[in-house]
Parts: structure tokens; sequence; C-alpha cells
């Protein structure tokens, strides 16, 4: 069964070749990826035409969920993963979700474990201090273990792992909240209407850098864009998102 993983990114070529390479090393699932180049003036393309990837290049930054979606209508794997360029994966890590994912029918949404992420998903003690540790630890981690999916009400999509049916029965991210925030928080809840459940496969981490595009842009340009999707989100659905993460 192929799995499309669909790789949105804005000048971060180093980032997103790391991010490549890990995919290539601890994913022997048949995979294709899927790169959405929002308009990087850096290296980018060249780093897709090193991994012969497919890619997809905006002349400018149309933000993350007109990326995804726009990767998602190119894809062709009846699953489909939604993966930050700022991720890089471990041994095991899409088995396991494809595990949890295809385990129950119910199973609409997977995502892993990880370092830095807001809400339930974020391990507080991790084994290791720097990414070079860590490096040196991928290859003897996420040993398969069902017994350790949760069950959640929120998942943030930094990393997150759903079928093609579920696209095509509740559609693809609401690109009005470009250039981002809180589509994630939007799509979970509309898996969470149309009856399925989110699940955190307990036993896969991967490394997340964390928001490196927004943190390089701290401003009140930013703090008005998240006050006007959370609005966004309220007005469409009548609560508070951020409530989740406190529960």
């Amino acid at each position: 069964m192929l799995t499309s993983i669909i790789i949105p990114s804005y000048n971060e070529a180093d980032m997103l070749q790391a991010c490549i390479s890990s995919i290539h090393q601890f994913t022997p699932q048949p995979h294709e990826i899927i790169v959405v180049d929002n308009g990087s003036t850096d290296h980018t393309v060249s780093v897709c035409r090193e991994h012969r990837c497919r890619f997809i290049r905006f002349p400018v930054n149309r933000g993350f969920p007109i990326a995804c979606n726009a990767g998602l209508r190119l894809a062709r794997g009846e699953l489909l993963v939604l993966l930050n360029n700022d991720v890089i994966v471990a041994n095991n890590w899409l088995r396991n979700m494809q595990e949890c994912l295809l385990r129950d029918p119910a199973h609409g949404l997977v995502g892993p474990y990880t370092n830095y992420v807001s809400g339930v998903q974020k391990v507080t003690e991790v084994p290791y201090a720097t990414l070079e540790q860590y490096m040196q630890l991928q290859s003897d981690m996420n040993t398969p273990d069902p017994s350790l999916y949760v069950q959640v009400e929120r998942l943030v999509g930094f990393c997150m792992l759903f079928r093609r049916q579920l696209m095509n029965e509740i559609g693809m991210l609401d690109e009005r909240y470009s250039p981002g925030h809180y589509e994630d928080d939007d799509y979970c809840h509309r898996v969470r209407a149309a009856g399925y459940k989110l699940m955190i496969a307990g036993d896969t981490f991967v490394y997340h850098h964390g928001s490196l595009s927004f943190r390089k842009h701290r401003s009140a340009r930013l703090r008005r864009l998240l006050a006007r999707n959370l609005q966004l989100f309220i007005s469409k659905w009548g609560y508070d998102p951020r409530e989740l993460i406190r529960n």
C-alpha cells in the first residue's frame, strides 16, 4: 500500500535535506515524497532534484494549508502523511503509525510523540540531550507495541497520517487559516465530528525542531494572525480549541 508523504517547505533547505534523508533511511514501506516549495529563495529545489522527489513550486509563500492541499491533490497513495520539513524520523516511524491507523476502521488520524509540540504529544523526558545524540539512537527506537496506543481529542499537524478515504469524506484543510495556525485543530474537529478517533501511536517518536518558519517572524503581525485564526475556529465550531490543550 503506497503512502504519500507531503512536506510543505519554505527556505529551510538544509532542514529539508535532513528530513528527506531520514525518510529514505528509515522507511522501507512503499512511499512517495512530495515537497511543496512555498516560494523558497534558497536551494530547496536542488534538494528536491537531488532526492528525485515529486515537487510543486509556488512563486510566493502561500502558507501551510494551501501547500498541504496542493500536495494532497498530487498524491497517489491510499495513505497520506502531512509532515513538517523540520521533522527527523526514526526507525519504524511509518510502520508503527500505519499499524495503529489500520488496526481499527474507526481510527481516523494518527500522530507520534515528539520532543517539541503543544499538548499531549510532547514527551517531557527524552533519552537524549542533543540532536546528534538523537541521530545516534534513531536505529534502535520505536519498538512496536500496540498497548501504547492512546485515543486523544487533538493532534498537531507536524506529522499526521490518515486514509485517502477520510480525506474524500471530510475534505482537505481549510485554506482560510492560511498562512497557518489552527488548521490542524480544525481538521481534528472535523474528523471527530465524522465519527472517527484521533490516536497517538505511542510506540512512535520523531524529532521535531519546531515551528522554525513561524519562530523567525514573531511579531505583532503574527499575534494578529493567531487572534484572527482563533476567532475563525471559534466562529465555526463554538468553542476555544485551547481548552483541549488545557484539559
